[in-house]
């Protein structure tokens, strides 16, 4: 099918109603370009949503994807199979982390980071289970998830939540010293609100609450779903912060559009989880292994972390420029290649003028446009989203 109102027509018969999709139907890719299926080319600043680390059809992972369907896709987490024992291996060797579990989405390790912290009270005999998360922050879309997620319009019509989860104001030491006890088990941090917005958290605010964490015996858990595996520059945010949390969730780019997530632990941690206390059916399997391999070598041992803090200086340089330009840009933040503008406008009108003309773009909450293009972009094609972007403000 070639025609793209019929596709859209179709799509919108077929598939739950649960995004506000554009009127796009995409096709094929290749490095920091898309085509849809009318032949209409696009650069890509959005890469799945900080999903398409190498972009799109990177020659080292399509090899590895290939060659691994010919020997296993899929086998029981009650065998070993060896890329992911090799990515396990790679992830505690590049990081401060002991082990490693695997399930398939961001949500699912988040999910599972509150597990762990509860099992962790369990194991430790500690009074209460009571979890604390940030206000605007995102974490997923399941339950426990949605439930640690700090923003009421996600919510909405879901209650009754899960118990003992409560959210406190971001950057906010008072806030959070407050509400923590000894019945805390666990804290939630973003590095970088993603979804509320592109929002650093104060590196001296998160050594303030590794403290308290610490103080009170609760874990320390840091969702990088959006900021790891190479996204800001470290192969994950924590890295640049000083502050080592107990835990941090990853998925998105970590197998390079492969549906993969894990949760990485430190021994302390990871001493809570027992067999049969979690699991996950296609966690960890070989396909989306064997990619995670491929693209944290590439990430860690061929130049693309240099290349995301070259251009992610660039970027912030032109964006900067931009907002000198345009009255309606009031802030640029962000770090590596994870950056917003926030406009004095809503996004959403911005973003659709800038598809129109050939480049994709993401919103972060009504007024920021978030930048996460593949990891492997260049100056011409971050010049060339700039001036698409400039003709539209």
């Amino acid at each position: 099918m070639n025609n793209m109102n019929e596709l859209v027509a179709l799509g919108e018969k077929n598939v739950m109603n649960t995004y506000s999709r554009f009127p796009v139907a995409l096709e094929k890719g290749d490095g920091a370009y898309v085509w849809d299926i009318n032949g209409k080319k696009y650069v890509d600043f959005v890469a799945g949503i900080a999903v398409n680390a190498l972009g799109h059809n990177h020659p080292k992972l399509v090899k590895t994807i290939s060659e691994q369907v010919t020997k296993l896709i899929h086998v029981s987490n009650l065998y070993y199979t060896a890329p992911q024992i090799e990515l396990a291996s790679l992830l505690t060797k590049y990081t401060d982390f002991d082990k490693v579990f695997f399930c398939n989405s961001g949500a699912e390790a988040n999910e599972s980071a509150l597990k762990l912290c509860r099992k962790y009270a369990d194991m430790k005999g500690k009074p209460g289970a009571e979890i604390i998360t940030m206000l605007k922050s995102f974490h997923g879309r399941t339950y426990g998830a949605i439930t640690a997620t700090g923003q009421e319009k996600y919510q909405k019509g879901l209650t009754p939540l899960l118990p003992d989860i409560f959210h406190v104001p971001f950057n906010d030491i008072s806030a959070l010293e407050s509400k923590m006890s000894e019945k805390t088990c666990g804290v939630f941090i973003e590095v970088i609100q993603g979804e509320g917005g592109v929002i650093p958290a104060d590196f001296e605010y998160l050594k303030k609450v590794r403290e308290l964490c610490d103080k009170y015996d609760a874990l320390l858990i840091f969702d990088e779903v959006q900021t790891g595996v190479g996204r800001t520059g470290t192969l994950y945010a924590y890295q640049q912060t000083g502050v080592v949390p107990d835990a941090i969730s990853s998925a998105k780019g970590l197998a390079g559009g492969v549906p993969i997530g894990a949760l990485l632990a430190t021994d302390k941690a990871a001493a809570a989880f027992k067999p049969g206390d979690h699991a996950s059916t296609f966690g960890g399997n070989s396909l989306a292994t064997s990619a995670g391999v491929t693209v944290i070598k590439e990430i860690m041992e061929n130049g693309v972390l240099e290349n995301v803090k070259k251009q992610g200086d660039y970027l912030t340089e032109k964006l900067n420029e931009l907002k000198a330009k345009h009255s309606s840009i009031v802030d640029v933040r962000g770090l590596g290649l994870m950056k917003g503008i926030e406009l004095d406008t809503p996004a959403a009108p911005i973003v659709s003028s800038c598809i129109e003309k050939g480049l994709l773009l993401v919103g972060a909450g009504e007024k920021v446009i978030r930048f996460v293009p593949p990891l492997i972009i260049e100056k011409e094609q971050i010049d060339e989203a700039i001036s698409i972007l400039d003709s539209v403000l």
